[in-house]
């Protein structure tokens, strides 16, 4: 094992059996410092030999790496590595516009992740997509926090809700181990689940995603129905608000338990029967404005802004605004880049500015 090509450990085991645990001890290099444990402004990670032998022939050789980093809550805060994290996201959806869904490369890759942390985010939320792989290796090795999510079904029936575990529990053990991923989504705006604000059996398969979730990775948190309509069992209250101007979100969101009750765009937070209880908060979609370089047709929140400059002032005071917000704990703009007809990126499809 190896930190900046510094050898840390070696470690040699007789294996029986088809599976077999091992404890390392990691020694650091200066023992007075921390660990170096993994966030996205230093993204340390520990390289990996494995070597399987037969006496003196090797039989194989694989190389991999890990990251050590933990994500948790504390006293209504989102910490990482028990230090408080402000998380400042951008909306992905991970479309391209010669190859959709399918990233063209993996300079395709980095560029996206790169842009994202020079636009000042420190992380995204990949929306509606189990991404590549590939592009969860970059956010380790770049430093970017991710937030995973469940594409969502078309309605909800037993089908459904046997596909939707099948795969979800399938997509959280294959990427069980990439450090960068912090936040499960089962759920996003009742989406499949378009009555679960009344109807107790949706609002059980809600229940059931967040414990189901839970017993295969208790190291992440999990925004069970992000947006509104949410159930109690979830690590945080998410909201979604494209409506809220900058002038009322600090009137809006300076008591989150009164909101809670309420509603935000026409949609109640919380289900029926259920209620907020100190999560922290975090706006996991604002914003969205719409902006035409070139005059075409397109799709944003609210009116489109003719120029540069009244994008600017608006994408300014809504922004200023929600980072004064103390109620907050992180949120997510709306969106990365353009897709299809959505002119609402704060990069054309093309990844210009």
């Amino acid at each position: 094992m190896y930190y900046n090509e510094h050898k840390i450990h070696t470690v040699t085991s007789v294996f029986q059996g088809n599976k077999h645990r091992f404890l390392i001890s990691i020694d650091e290099i200066d023992a007075i410092e921390e660990f170096h444990y993994w966030c996205p402004e230093s993204p340390n990670l520990y390289d990996v030999k494995f070597t399987l032998s037969t006496g003196d022939v090797i039989k194989d050789t694989v190389c991999s790496y890990f990251g050590m980093r933990k994500i948790s809550i504390h006293n209504g805060r989102i910490l990482l590595n028990n230090k408080p994290y402000y998380q400042r996201l951008v909306l992905d959806q991970g479309y391209w516009p010669d190859s959709l869904m399918t990233p063209p490369s993996d300079e395709a890759i980095k560029e996206d992740i790169v842009l994202t942390q020079k636009m000042g985010f420190n992380g995204v939320r990949k929306h509606q997509k189990i991404e590549d792989p590939r592009f969860y290796y970059y956010a380790d090795k770049l430093g970017l926090l991710v937030w995973g999510e469940m594409p969502s079904a078309y309605e909800f029936d037993d089908h459904a809700i046997r596909l939707t575990i099948a795969e979800w529990m399938e997509a959280v053990k294959r990427d069980y181990n990439h450090p960068s991923i912090v936040f499960w989504v089962p759920l996003n705006e009742s989406w499949g689940v378009r009555n679960i604000i009344a109807d107790e059996r949706q609002q059980h398969y809600a229940r059931s995603l967040y414990y189901l979730t839970k017993s295969i990775d208790s190291t992440r948190l999990i925004s069970t129905n992000d947006g509104w309509e949410q159930i109690e069992d979830s690590d945080i209250c998410s909201i979604h608000d494209y409506v809220t101007p900058p002038d009322r979100i600090e009137d809006l969101y300076s008591d989150i338990t009164a909101l809670s009750k309420d509603n935000v765009q026409g949609r109640m937070l919380y289900c029926y029967g259920q209620k907020y209880d100190g999560q922290p908060t975090i706006l996991s979609e604002f914003g969205g404005i719409a902006y035409s370089k070139s005059g075409e047709e397109g799709w944003g929140y609210k009116e489109i802004a003719e120029n540069k400059d009244v994008f600017l002032k608006r994408f300014g005071d809504l922004m200023r605004s929600v980072q004064k917000q103390k109620s907050l704990q992180g949120f997510c703009y709306t969106q990365l880049c353009d897709v299809m007809q959505e002119i609402n990126g704060i990069l054309t499809a093309e990844r210009n500015p």
